[in-house]
């Protein structure tokens, strides 16, 4: 284990923490555990509760160190504690950027991984270049991160747009320039297509669904299973006297249209 080392008080966005380095390894940033709750609005034995419950998915010397088991107890208000805090805490456990990502996926809220995002890029990574005095690299990463922000406020604004239209093309059209200002690469999503099932395309045409099925198999417009052509698609769904699903067909408005014109039937 390398030899840890208070860095002094750190500051990203609004949070303000204990920096630590060494540890995990030369110049690796960690984090306290009390730092971590402080961050997360979580009570600090709530968070040694999640670790030790999952104690198993962490190393130790990679993903923690109980500080606890290999301090002294005269360091404590190096690293913010008071003699009382020190004393009574069972674990004092200290996480690398590892450690912290594990902790993330145990704790499962959007908060939890926008806050990683802004640590990682801002204290695991800026740090040690504005210690190895590379400028370029602050700046570069800097404004990647503001454009990253940036794309994605702009994405979660165009989603929140298309889920208001009642236009369902317009809709489609937003959420595939979201998906661009996320991607890179503008995703046309697969326009979703009006669908009949026989017995909707009888009623439309004045016909049982039974007359309607064989007038689809004499023109051939249905497709091999489970595909779909240009009239209609293969679909699963419950029969009506069993929960055994069945092979259904259902017609686009090519199809609907299909079976009409050998109905001599005008719109």
């Amino acid at each position: 284990m390398n030899e840890l080392k208070v860095i002094g008080c750190e500051h990203i966005g609004k949070y303000e923490f204990t920096g630590i380095e060494g540890g995990f390894g030369e110049n690796k940033k960690a984090m306290l555990v009390k730092d971590i709750a402080k961050i997360h609005e979580r009570p600090v034995f709530k968070i040694n509760e999640l670790i030790n419950n999952n104690i198993k998915r962490f190393k130790e010397d990679i993903d923690l160190i109980d500080l606890k088991h290999i301090l002294q107890k005269d360091v404590f208000s190096e690293y913010g504690f008071s003699k009382a805090q020190w004393g009574n805490a069972t674990n004092i456990y200290l996480l690398s950027e590892r450690g912290y990502s594990k902790l993330l996926k145990i704790l499962e809220d959007d908060k939890a991984w926008e806050i990683y995002d802004q640590l990682v890029d801002n204290y695991f990574n800026m740090r040690q270049a504005i210690k190895e005095n590379q400028p370029s690299l602050v700046a570069g990463k800097r404004l990647e991160i503001m454009e990253k922000n940036a794309s994605t406020r702009k994405a979660n604004l165009l989603y929140k747009i298309a889920q208001a239209t009642s236009s369902e093309t317009s809709s489609q059209s937003l959420l595939a320039q979201a998906a661009k200002e996320l991607t890179g690469e503008m995703t046309i999503p697969i326009m979703k297509r009006k669908e009949y099932s026989a017995s909707e395309v009888g009623e439309l045409v004045g016909k049982s669904a039974n007359m309607v099925g064989r007038i689809c198999n004499q023109l051939g417009l249905k497709a091999e299973q489970p595909g779909q052509n240009e009239y209609g698609r293969w679909s699963n769904s419950k029969s009506q006297h069993s929960d055994k699903e069945v092979p259904q067909w259902l017609y686009f408005d090519e199809g609907l249209n299909a079976v009409k014109k050998a109905l001599n039937i005008q719109d």
